[in-house]
């Protein structure tokens, strides 16, 4: 029963009943009278019934004396009360089904819960009416199903870095089912994938040693860098001993040119690079430019 079917039926009764006054005071007999309301109120009451409207998204499946007749819709459409009956309305929207599987086994025996929406759409309304009692109930289960399939198949890292891949083989194998039915899947989406808390713990410390291990490794490569760099000025250093000399009285400035410095020179470094003889000079140069007490 819809709201317009309803408004016809009550408009008719009240024409009914204003018919049958106007009758009686025009002094019609009874029995006809009775007879004109009469065949007003079966007139509405057929239509109470026999009026039917579909919604844009929707078909109705009709069946006549148990048999299927017609789909029918979208729109406003007939029936006849009694004979024919809607033994479904079939949404043709895209509809969600959120699935999940709790406690399945990987293929290497890990437990995880996974949950997962399914978006699917009706496009033979007919087949979803008579080849499976309740539709939105058998693709939630074909679902639910293929999802433990392809989890048991897989281990946890390609589930857990490969959702594409998954989520692509979940679309496959639940499309199959569903196509005798009338249903076509466009797209299965992983919304979280839950591994036990002792094995999330366990993953997270050998990430974390991962990542110490690549900064070591990085570590490594910068002291090997830096010593070559370094053999290399000394090959350049050793047939030159000008340019080591003028290294050297540039590292002593370099120390110095802050007032109050300290600058700590190993023995062998100015044996090697002739330091004393040149931080003599500099001592005798910060002595003569001390200003003398009192001035």
């Amino acid at each position: 029963m819809n709201p317009a079917a309803l408004a016809l039926f009550i408009i008719l009764l009240i024409a009914g009943v204003l018919v049958a006054i106007l009758m009686d005071t025009a002094g019609v007999p009874d029995g006809w009278t009775g007879l004109t309301f009469a065949l007003f109120l079966l007139l509405g009451t057929y239509i109470l019934f026999a009026f039917k409207v579909a919604r844009q998204w929707e078909k109705a499946v009709v069946l006549r004396l148990g048999r299927f007749h017609s789909l029918r819709g979208p729109g406003a459409f007939w029936i006849i009360p009694v004979v024919d009956s809607i033994s479904n309305w079939i949404d043709q929207r895209v509809l969600v089904t959120p699935f999940s599987a709790e406690k399945t086994l990987t293929r290497d025996t890990v437990p995880v819960n996974v949950d997962a929406v399914l978006f699917w759409v009706v496009w033979d309304a007919e087949k979803a009416a008579l080849e499976v009692e309740d539709y939105r109930t058998a693709i939630a289960w074909a679902a639910q199903t293929a999802l433990r399939e392809v989890i048991g198949q897989m281990p946890l890292a390609d589930i857990l870095i490969g959702r594409a891949r998954m989520d692509a083989e979940l679309q496959k194998i639940i499309d199959e089912r569903t196509t005798p039915w009338g249903i076509t899947v466009q797209s299965v989406e992983i919304r979280d994938v839950i591994i036990p808390q002792g094995l999330e713990e366990a993953m997270s410390r050998q990430a974390q040693a991962e990542r110490e291990r690549q900064a070591r490794v990085i570590l490594g490569e910068s002291e090997k860098q830096i010593a070559e760099s370094f053999a290399e000025a000394s090959r350049a250093y050793q047939n030159n001993p000008t340019a080591l000399h003028l290294r050297a009285m540039n590292m002593l400035f370099e120390g110095l040119k802050e007032k109050g410095a300290l600058v700590i020179v190993p023995s062998s470094a100015v044996d090697t690079m002739n330091l004393g003889g040149l931080s003599g000079m500099v001592s005798l140069a910060q002595q003569n430019l001390s200003p003398e007490p009192g001035e």
